[in-house]
């Protein structure tokens, strides 16, 4: 019978199936090529299987050596692949995510280790540009960082108050009420900048529920059916115009970064961002269910220069 991961409902039923380094890459050879190795140099499907029986293949075609793990996160690992998948699965079940540390921690790494596995898996939570928002959307601007009032005066920067990006990094965010959630790091809240992301992601017969940002009179011109909550007048919720769903997801968020991560630098904010997103759009997924979804990417292409472009100038 075909594993499935879903079968996984807990941490220990998942360590004791995976027990050994070479159970982990029959696993993978199958969900990769499912019983038909192909050359991912390539592409042949004439491929000879290495007597060493640690998953090694060579293609008859261009002669190259590769294994089970060329083209996945795992791709040159040192780490036994049972922490690996043990990582994976502590990521998918938290809910808030997991620091460094105590990642470090449960898998008996060191912290350099747990961060550089925490990225590698971030990099499996990139957006989905091709998935179009409709129905009611919800959209809404955040600033995150720039506590001024935590520091000392002599320390501090003038004129950040509001929506100054002097110490703030803006972020723009848009709901479907049960349904999919877009976030991105943006260079400022001005109407030509939220105008790209909202064509891009919002589908023509959206109807779009801000606040009274002057940036939003942008949207009557791009044909949507606009409707607008006054927060200035103390309204939060009149006759189903709300902005509450971007509003929970944005505190959500922030219990995130500031309750799990403490600190997040503005260079690998994305990433985050991304992570965030993921659980917001896998909310209604049990832990095996998304960790299943996650080692599905995993097999993907994904190397160390993919990490290192997460962070940005």
């Amino acid at each position: 019978m075909k594993l499935e991961l879903q079968h996984f409902n807990s941490l220990i039923s998942l360590a004791n199936h995976f027990n050994s380094d070479k159970r982990c890459r029959d696993f993978i050879t199958e969900q990769r090529w499912h019983g038909e190795v192909v050359c991912p140099f390539c592409g042949c499907k004439h491929v000879y299987t290495c007597s060493n029986g640690d998953n090694q293949f060579k293609c008859a075609e261009c002669n190259k050596r590769f294994s089970c793990l060329v083209g996945t996160i795992f791709q040159n690992t040192k780490l036994p692949l049972q922490k690996w998948f043990m990582a994976m699965y502590l990521i998918s079940s938290h809910k808030k995510g997991i620091s460094s540390h105590q990642l470090a921690r449960d898998l008996d790494t060191c912290q350099k280790t747990a961060w550089f596995i925490l990225h590698k898996v971030r990099t499996l939570f990139a957006q989905d540009d091709s998935v179009s928002l409709d129905g009611e959307v919800e959209m809404d601007e955040m600033y995150l960082g720039g506590r001024e009032t935590n520091k000392h005066e002599s320390k501090r920067t003038e004129k950040t108050q509001g929506r100054s990006t002097k110490t703030k990094t803006p972020i723009f965010g848009m709901v479907a009420r049960k349904g999919m959630a877009h976030a991105f790091v943006v260079p400022d809240t001005k109407a030509e900048t939220l105008k790209v992301y909202i064509q891009q992601f919002c589908a023509d017969n959206a109807h779009l529920f801000t606040d009274e940002l002057s940036s939003y009179s942008c949207i009557d011109k791009m044909g949507y059916k606009h409707s607008v909550i006054e927060h200035g007048k103390k309204e939060y919720s009149k006759d189903g115009v709300t902005t509450n769903s971007i509003e929970g997801f944005w505190g959500h968020f922030k219990r995130m970064v500031f309750g799990t991560y403490h600190f997040v630098s503005k260079g690998y904010l994305q990433p985050y961002i991304d992570e965030a997103i993921y659980r917001y759009n896998t909310r209604k997924a049990s832990e095996s269910e998304r960790f299943s979804d996650m080692f599905a990417k995993s097999i993907g292409i994904c190397d160390y220069k993919a990490v290192k472009a997460l962070k940005v100038a």
